[in-house]
């Protein structure tokens, strides 16, 4: 019987090949490695000074974003915090 690449239902043939796949660098589980990044991720966006700000959009308004940002080549966040930093220098100057 030839041994065909796609076939993984004998798993005899396959006992010593080694899969494509994420290498297994912890021994934790993925869970507990996904609470200790988003953990260390919070951390250094505190550091930098930065707030967790959720906002719900359109697909319309996200694809308009996600446009500009390509544009401007800076991220969707970024482009986010400068339009609202622009709208709030304006509405401030004509309060004045």
């Amino acid at each position: 019987m030839a041994k065909e690449q796609l076939d993984r239902t004998t798993l005899d043939l396959f006992a010593d090949e080694r899969r494509p796949g994420r290498p297994k660098t912890s021994t934790l589980p993925r869970d507990a490695q996904l609470r200790i990044n988003k953990r260390n991720q919070l951390k250094r966006d505190k550091v930098r000074g930065l707030k967790r700000v959720e906002l719900k959009l359109t697909q319309e308004a996200v694809d308009a974003l996600d446009g500009l940002s390509e544009i401007h080549q800076i991220n969707r966040s970024e482009l986010i915090e400068f339009l609202l930093l622009n709208e709030y220098k304006r509405l401030k100057k004509s309060r004045s």
